[in-house]
């Protein structure tokens, strides 16, 4: 995922916080903003120290950019999205990470429901 695709400042970070529109699973907790003018999406992950040390953190960012990659024809453009790893998330395969994360992003109405019925 190119480098305009994220979110990586911190006043960018509080700006989506700020909004207070989130929603969350066992897994990920999902916020989101909207910002009409937008060409794409942007995506700002977070994933703490209690899902391990580096290399299993960035384990789990790269698993979640993956599926953000596949699930990019998808989202709005109009959003600034901002996934959060819970510690549930740690060890657990690409599948699994791909199907919690769509759970996540459908309540959060970011995808809909009939669009990934068969990938259950």
């Amino acid at each position: 995922m190119r480098k305009t695709f994220r979110i990586k400042k911190p006043e960018e970070f509080q700006a989506v916080f700020g909004q207070h529109r989130s929603v969350a699973n066992k897994y990920f907790v999902v916020y989101q903003a909207v910002k009409p003018t937008q060409k794409h999406f942007r995506l700002g992950l977070s994933v703490g120290k209690k899902i391990g040390k580096a290399h299993d953190r960035v384990w789990v960012k790269r698993r979640i950019r993956q599926t953000l990659l596949e699930l990019k024809p998808e989202l709005p453009a109009e959003l600034d999205i901002l996934v959060i790893a819970r510690p549930a998330v740690a060890g657990k395969s690409q599948q699994f990470i791909k199907k919690q994360l769509i759970h996540a992003f459908r309540l959060a109405r970011i995808v809909k429901d009939e669009e990934h019925a068969k990938s259950k």
